[in-house]
């Protein structure tokens, strides 16, 4: 099996917002947490868990969003 992204999901308080996502991004979504939940031996649960971990990830690893930051810090 391919090696996902995104590992165990830490419990964290979490800050409220509310989004709407294209139906389709939304089954994307509940199918990936099926995967990682197999993959993990967690259930995920609910899968708008993921988003923010995906977030966290996409922008980890977003190199030019690292040196924009760098540059900004003071």
């Amino acid at each position: 099996m391919a090696k996902l992204k995104l590992g165990a999901i830490a419990d964290d308080k979490p800050v409220k917002i509310s989004i709407e996502l294209p139906a389709t991004l939304h089954r994307d979504l509940i199918a990936y947490a099926e995967v990682l939940g197999r993959e993990t031996g967690q259930p995920v649960g609910e899968p708008a868990r993921l988003i923010a971990p995906m977030i966290e990830r996409f922008m980890a690893t977003d190199r030019a969003f690292a040196t924009a930051r760098r540059i900004r810090q003071p």
